[in-house]
């Protein structure tokens, strides 16, 4: 039975993360100069990069507690997205895998600025080794949406979980390919159209706008637009009023099949919860986000796991 932190998306904020460890008990070990705890070891949910102001510092402290055997850790898709952004297709082109758009180049420019030269290169070396995965038996660990069809669809593709060429990526960065498909669900989320049930656009919380809602595939009782569409952001429409709720229509049967069925606990990121974890949107019996939005005004959080099956909110921890 492991004794696991699981650990939230970082995103840059390197004091939070070094009071969270210290916090927890963990402290620089002596032979290896990286953090370290006697009994536990930590996982990392991914989304290490983009937005806060000491990237750099998280990513060493990540990568030393990796390397040395005291953190696992899972890509998020702020990994995914540098090593897109940074892998020229065809070489010589000045095409890169992830466009070098004004929307992109925004959300990239802090790791850039932050994280230079031979160290950006030898941390997108690193991102690359970053499994898309874990499932260490008593609990699983994904960036945002534990699916197994997806999962098959990369382990044929990748020979595991880790990409190891850069073809792989070509297709996981190609629209229409069966390995983008499957690493968008692992690493964004499944989403169910709005537009195709008859509902209005949205601007979500960076104002761009959206007809897609992401899919709440952590309830597994949901049957319903309103209750399968994760609509809780105060969201606006296109016209600057609040969201309308969300009718209780039926949804398609192919919109359920991300429902978590399994009886693993399963914890994950990505999803910017707010606020103390509430049951049904934060956690439920089987599964557990442990993203609350650190940069943004909230906490970093973990979860601290002691080989329990059903998953306790008392076991949430944050400083």
């Amino acid at each position: 039975m492991g004794r696991y932190d699981i650990i939230g998306d970082i995103h840059g904020c390197a004091s939070d993360l070094r009071n969270l460890l210290d916090d927890m008990g963990y402290g620089i070990d002596d032979a290896t100069g990286t953090y370290a705890h006697p009994q536990r070891q930590a996982i990392f949910v991914g989304d290490l990069v983009d937005r806060g102001e000491g990237q750099g510092d998280v990513l060493e402290i990540v990568k030393g507690m990796v390397d040395t055997g005291s953190a696992h850790i899972v890509m998020g898709n702020h990994e995914f997205n540098a090593i897109a952004y940074a892998t020229e297709r065809p070489d010589g082109s000045g095409e890169y895998l992830r466009r070098h758009s004004e929307k992109n180049n925004k959300q990239h420019q802090s790791f850039l600025d932050q994280v230079t030269g031979d160290d950006r290169a030898s941390y997108l070396e690193w991102f690359m080794t970053i499994p898309l995965w874990l499932d260490l038996g008593d609990v699983r660990v994904v960036h945002a949406c534990w699916h197994e069809p997806s999962m098959r669809v990369v382990t044929e593709a990748l020979a595991g979980s880790r990409f190891t060429a850069v073809d792989q990526l070509v297709r996981a960065s190609t629209k229409g390919d069966p390995l983008y498909d499957a690493v968008e669900v692992l690493l964004k989320g499944p989403e169910i159209s709005l537009a195709a049930k008859g509902q209005p656009r949205y601007c979500d919380k960076d104002g761009h706008s959206r007809d897609k809602a992401r899919i709440a595939w952590w309830r597994d009782d949901a049957t319903t637009l309103r209750t399968l569409a994760v609509m809780d952001g105060n969201f606006k429409t296109e016209a600057g009023e609040p969201y309308p709720d969300l009718p209780e229509i039926e949804v398609d049967a192919s919109e359920l099949s991300f429902r978590y069925r399994g009886e693993v606990p399963v914890f994950y990121g990505h999803y910017w919860r707010r606020l103390e974890p509430e049951h049904g949107v934060d956690w439920t019996s089987r599964t557990a986000c442990v993203d609350f939005s650190a940069v943004k005004g909230g906490a970093l959080v973990a979860y601290r796991f002691d080989g329990e099956t059903e998953i306790n909110p008392r076991h949430y921890h944050r400083v």
